[in-house]
């Protein structure tokens, strides 16, 4: 049967290409990559010498036709994107479509991906998260999206670009508040690797004194409003009723929100109301 394979490539470590990606990618009879010249460079690393067609933002619509022609005609096709898994914010999805709607058998070749590395290594829940891809480059339109976002209770994903991160984090601390907590994740799987967790208030000083380098590309994995989210307000609660039999209040907020991640002043005003019930 012939098909159309989804195929993961390594974000930073050309190691991370599997056994079988790099057997599909080497009997397909063409590749559809993102960028033709960084995909013949992990060829080159993997020994293949397949042919490659690009497949990209600009040219997505006008080269999906002449790719169906080739795959009625039974030939294997893969799409491939810079780094990661396709379609998670990469093109590829008309294509797919595409296929699919052709009678066209789609499948998927996992491996890689830049969102479930980063919220991996977070150190923020992700039992539930939502995947927002990149912000708008213009800060109004950025600033009025992270507003809109503001009261989600699930942990929040996006990619950012180097020369943005600073000014995204700064407006993710206005809109969303300082001490929410949240990570950056860089150059995963690279040399020069790092993730950090903190408050927003802590990150952008951190990018703003080079503790972060703006160098590389950015994962940001911010908490979501920790005092709609039930369970996590609970534990939150529950831990800072016992904190309280032996530290003051603020202190008390304090471990209490290092501990379950749930905001110091959410934490802190609960702790207010009950003893003003009591």
């Amino acid at each position: 049967m012939t098909r159309l394979y989804v195929v993961a490539t390594p974000i930073g470590n050309l190691a991370d290409l599997s056994p079988r990606a790099a057997d599909i990618l080497s009997r397909v009879a063409v590749i559809a990559a993102e960028d033709t010249r960084r995909a013949r460079r992990l060829l080159d690393h993997a020994g293949l010498r397949t042919p490659l067609t690009a497949l990209h933002d600009h040219n997505e619509r006008r080269a999906i036709p002449g790719l169906l022609r080739r795959l009625e005609q039974g030939d294997d096709v893969a799409l491939i994107s810079d780094a990661g898994t396709p379609l998670v914010s990469d093109p590829g999805f008309p294509l797919v479509r595409a296929a699919q709607d052709v009678g066209i058998d789609v499948q998927p070749v996992p491996g890689p991906s830049a969102l479930t590395a980063a919220i991996s290594v977070a150190g923020i829940a992700t039992d539930r998260f939502v995947f927002e891809g990149f912000l708008p480059a213009r800060s109004a339109a950025r600033r009025n999206r992270i507003k809109e976002l503001a009261d989600e209770t699930r942990t929040i994903v996006w990619y950012e670009a180097p020369h943005r991160v600073a000014a995204t984090l700064g407006d993710l601390a206005e809109a969303l508040g300082g001490e929410r907590e949240a990570a950056v994740c860089r150059e995963l799987s690279k040399v020069h690797e790092q993730s950090v967790r903190a408050s927003l208030d802590s990150l952008v000083a951190a990018l703003a004194d080079g503790t972060i380098p703006a160098r590389g590309e950015f994962v940001i994995v911010v908490s979501g409003a920790a005092g709609e989210r039930d369970g996590n307000l609970r534990e939150g609660q529950r831990v800072m009723a016992l904190l309280l039999e032996t530290v003051a209040p603020g202190k008390a907020a304090q471990l209490a929100h290092e501990i379950t991640g749930v905001s110091r002043k959410v934490l802190y005003g609960w702790a207010m109301s009950e003893r003003g019930e009591a």
